[in-house]
């Protein structure tokens, strides 16, 4: 900000000559004359410039008689503590204004008595140092208080920058979005590689990921988190990014926990984003799944290794089940309305040992728990959705008794569905943490006796502090049993520095009082005589700016004087301990956020602390996956928690990692690991990564691990499929060999055969022809000799179009991608009725077509027009005796295919017949011609171009053929048919 020192006038640079000078020069007291800076866009003051000061206020702030720099060039920390804001104050009020500060900043260390005084465009200060005198009892105790708020901010400043470092050093994407636009403040690198061409300090998430946005995805539940305050934790995440800004989004799995945090106040003010990359987990799953399904239409024939899989799903299973009798945790199903259990944990049964627990429901099983107990488990069957309770209080009669006995529980009420995704039943998954409250219990116990300790102290204090009329601390004397105001030094005078106070009663000058239950303690002080001492208690103060309510905290006691023997009031000593309560109650909750962030955390995280690597943090999934509790690992050397890994190699890479300070990065990596009395293989991906200090010494290894044990038993199930796979292809290569040439022998028998017969038979055509005129009128009329002629010509007739439609069955065989252009299926629809208009009209059928609004079709235009001429022409032949033929030809468009729909009220077929319709010289009605050829060839034709023909038909009422004609895909990708106007 550019800045503007006030314009100097004729004698005010130097205090006047005479008796003035030589008070300025002689004063023992510190004098300073300051003149105001002014913002260059305003009147407001943001700096004070030297003037002179003084020998005594040279001696006392170790600066020459007229500094160069400005005020708060030396003394930045005086705006903190309030000392500059006191000096414009008294510059513009033009008033004598009094302070009392202790200064401990800027290289400064004294308790100061300041008076200041406008002169013009001068402020003149006068001050004296509190070094020069012995420190009082209550400065000693201000300046121990102080001391502890200084020690309380740097402790939490520390916990703050561990954590902040930690973030910032896990291999895991980890953001933290502020405000209700969900401002990115905190990107890990981790998450920063993710988008290398973007930045996102300062964004919103919504214009950092705009790909993100739409109903109910991602940025949604980042929005629910911080307006309901309640996490989020999502397994294998889908979501489709753009990365490098490319705008070709790519698709990735996350598993992510969005956590609310919140501010001392405990309101909601951002969100952490902590997600880990998961996708090629789920490809690679996808991928076995997929293998599976290829797998099994190949070798569903072969029974003996499927009894193999069966074998080998069963001993999963039991793996499944040893693993959850041997978890730390509480796991147990219940199924139906009614909550019968259905699986009981051998915890569970370990904690009633006597009971009958599994087949029976929760409340007769379990009759001492209260009905709200039952209650979590009728809300998560009735809504489906699960819960979570903390430190749930359960009273269990253990022993059959009747003493009950108080446990504690963390649990998690997971509903379970069945097949249809209904609700089926709720597992209950519950951590037992009795102990971790009765110690907390305990400590709590604790501190209240110290508390109490502190209480004494103080009464003893107040006594001596009571009547100090100059002391530093808050003092004032109240008279009378309204409580009104008789005396307030200075430093009480400065809680309320806006307020009158003498001669006004508690009530009228400090109305808050009243809310905050101080006016009934005052009453018992006067009535009883007896002190009250109020440790940082709060209150909330309404400022007569029109500034919002403030919270503030104070230590204080009320102590009653007398008068000849009876009360006449009571002694107040205060003192503002807002900075130091709120500085704890930060830390505290930076504590809980750190440790809710590893608790939930949805990878197994440790911390490996100093040579012999003790460890420090162990999440809930890490103590899973070690086979042990945490109770078990924490404040233990890891080779001493777990010894059996001692000689598999990872103590040799923790120190590599300790001696170098580079992370290690390690996918698929086996361990033994002890399960009860048993060794168990398991393959990890983790990380270690080298943890550093403030000066950036390597101090701890944080651990963060992934079991992938089922992925690299896939792998390996995947390559021996695909070795089977392999051999399967092979024999099945041989086989489409041996088929090939089955097929050309077939095709050259059928070419071979209609070539050869045609000849023959022609000359047969010719012969009867030629006997027919040669033959007398007399014997062609003959009623016997007349028709056999006509019969023999027949069926030469039919032996030539059965020798032609073979031809064109062999065509066919050949012909696997006719020449495809874009066809307009109702042209070919109006050119095939007018073609059959003779025959509709000579059967008097209805003809109804309903396809105008079709698009083009990608089709070989002649199969299309033989498809559509064959299926119209046999719902005429096939037509009914008994009543009006209708032919009703229609099309609709579905996602890969336009289907052609004919249908007919004509003879119809048995539903046996059906499956040999398209079979070749297939026939089903002999009362018309045919050679049970069409219905087969336009059946490969639609084969041939990727289509199929279904068939729906009633002996009697009708037939409906629907033909699937596909949609084939351009050369760019693009599916036709395309919508071009025709």
């Amino acid at each position: 900000m550019t800045t503007v020192a006030a314009p100097a006038l004729p004698g005010d640079a130097q205090p006047p000559d005479g008796l003035a000078d030589v008070l300025f020069t002689t004063s023992p007291a510190g004098i300073m004359l300051l003149r105001p800076v002014y913002a260059a866009d305003g009147p407001a003051i943001v700096d004070l410039a030297w003037v002179r000061l003084n020998e005594a206020a040279q001696r006392m702030l170790n600066l020459p008689e007229q500094p160069t720099a400005s005020f708060l060039t030396l003394f930045p920390a005086a705006s903190e503590v309030g000392v500059f804001q006191f000096y414009r104050d008294a510059f513009l009020s033009g008033r004598v204004e009094r302070r009392q500060n202790l200064y401990q900043e800027d290289q400064l260390d004294g308790y100061y008595d300041l008076v200041a005084q406008r002169s013009g465009d001068v402020l003149a200060v006068h001050f004296t140092d509190g070094n020069d005198q012995p420190r009082t009892a209550v400065e000693e105790a201000l300046r121990a208080s102080q001391a502890r708020e200084k020690a309380a901010r740097a402790e939490a400043e520390v916990q703050r920058q561990r954590f902040y470092d930690m973030l910032m050093q896990l291999p895991a994407h980890v953001a933290v979005h502020e405000g209700p636009d969900q401002v990115f403040t905190l990107v890990n690198p981790a998450y920063q590689r993710l988008f290398p061409t973007r930045a996102f300090a300062g964004l919103p998430v919504r214009e950092a990921l705009p790909e993100l946005a739409g109903p109910g995805g991602i940025l949604d539940v980042l929005d629910g988190v911080y307006r309901m305050g309640e996490s989020f934790h999502g397994t294998e995440v889908e979501l489709w990014v753009d990365f490098t800004a490319t705008g070709r989004p790519e698709q990735v799995y996350l598993n992510a926990v969005f956590l609310p945090l919140r501010d001392a106040q405990g309101r909601i003010d951002g969100v952490l984003d902590f997600s880990v990359d998961v996708t090629e987990q789920v490809r690679a799953r996808q991928h076995v799944q997929q293998l599976n399904q290829e797998l099994e239409s190949r070798v569903q024939e072969r029974t003996r290794e499927a009894e193999a899989a069966r074998a080998e799903a069963e001993e999963q299973r039991n793996r499944l089940l040893r693993l959850f009798s041997q978890a730390p945790a509480h796991i147990n199903l219940f199924q139906g309305p009614n909550h019968v259990w259905t699986l009981v944990h051998p915890r569970t049964q370990e904690l009633l040992p006597d009971r009958q627990l599994l087949g029976l429901p929760r409340r007769q099983a379990v009759p001492e728990l209260p009905e709200e107990q039952n209650e979590p488990f009728d809300r998560v069957y009735r809504t489906g959705q699960p819960e979570h309770v903390v430190e749930s209080s359960r009273r269990l009669d253990r022993f059959h008794t009747g003493e009950l006995h108080e446990e504690f529980f963390d649990i998690t009420f997971q509903p379970k569905f069945n097949a249809a995704g209904q609700v089926e039943g709720v597992m209950s998954f519950a951590v037992d943490v009795t102990e971790r409250v009765r110690a907390r219990r305990q400590a709590d116990a604790l501190q209240a006796d110290m508390l109490a300790a502190a209480q004494r102290q103080a009464q003893e204090r107040e006594a001596l502090f009571r009547i100090l009329a100059e002391t530093p601390a808050a003092v004032a004397l109240l008279r009378g049993p309204e409580h009104r105001f008789e005396y307030v030094n200075a430093a009480y005078q400065q809680l309320f520095p806006e307020r009158q106070l003498t001669g006004k009663s508690v009530a009228e000058a400090l109305p808050e009082t009243r809310e905050a239950g101080f006016l009934t303690e005052l009453d018992r002080v006067y009535q009883t005589g007896e002190t009250f001492f109020g440790l940082e208690l709060p209150m909330r103060v309404q400022p007569e700016d029109g500034r919002p309510v403030q919270q503030v905290y104070y230590t204080f006691t009320y102590q009653a004087y007398r008068e000849n023997d009876e009360i006449a009031g009571i002694s107040i000593f205060a003192f503002d301990v807002t900075d130091q309560v709120q500085a704890r109650q930060q830390r505290a909750l930076q504590e809980q956020q750190l440790q809710e962030f590893f608790e939930q955390a949805p990878v197994a995280i440790a911390l490996l602390r100093g040579p012999e690597y003790i460890v420090e943090i162990a999440n809930p999934l890490v103590a899973q996956l070690w086979g042990r509790t945490p109770a078990e690992v924490l404040g233990r050397p890891v080779f001493e928690a777990l010894p059996e890994i001692r000689d598999q190699g990872f103590k040799e890479l923790l120190d590599g990692v300790r001696s170098s300070g580079e992370a290690f990065v390690a996918e698929g990596i086996a361990a033994q690991l002890r399960r009860g009395d048993t060794y168990e293989t398991v393959y990890l991906n983790f990380v270690y990564q080298p943890l550093r200090d403030a000066d950036g010494t390597v101090t701890g290894v944080g651990a963060v691990a992934t079991d992938v044990t089922a992925q690299v038993q896939d792998r390996k199930r995947v390559q021996h499929l695909n070795e089977q796979l392999q051999a399967a292809n092979h024999e099945l290569s041989h086989s489409n060999h041996q088929l090939t040439r089955t097929n050309v022998d077939l095709d050259n028998f059928i070419y071979t055969a209609s070539h050869d017969l045609k000849a023959p038979i022609s000359n047969i055509e010719g012969l009867l022809y030629l006997l027919q005129e040669e033959l007398p009128a007399a014997v062609t009329q003959d009623p016997e000799i007349g028709p056999t002629l006509a019969r023999m010509l027949e069926a030469v007739e039919r032996f030539k179009r059965t020798i032609g439609h073979l031809t064109e069955v062999s065509r066919l065989q050949k012909e696997h991608a006719a020449e495809a252009t874009l066809v307009n299926l109702a042209a070919v629809v109006e050119d095939v009725r007018r073609d059959l208009q003779p025959q509709l009209e000579a059967a008097g059928a209805k003809f109804t077509v309903d396809v105008l609004a079709l698009p083009p079709i990608h089709f070989s235009e002649k199969n299309l027009r033989s498809i559509v001429y064959n299926l119209v022409s046999n719902a005429v032949k096939y037509r009914h005796p008994d009543r009006t033929p209708h032919v009703d030809v229609r099309a609709h468009v579905r996602p890969d295919h336009t289907v052609l729909e004919v249908h007919d009220n004509g003879l119809g077929l048995d539903e046996k017949h059906v499956p040999r319709l398209f079979t070749m010289f297939q026939r089903f009605h002999d009362h018309v011609e045919g050679t049970g050829i069409g219905l087969y060839m336009i059946n490969r034709m639609v084969e041939n171009a990727g289509g199929r023909i279904e068939v729906h038909s009633q002996l009697g009422a009708g037939t409906t053929f629907y033909v699937f004609l596909p949609h084939a895909t351009n050369p760019a990708g693009h599916q036709f048919p395309s919508y071009i106007p025709s």
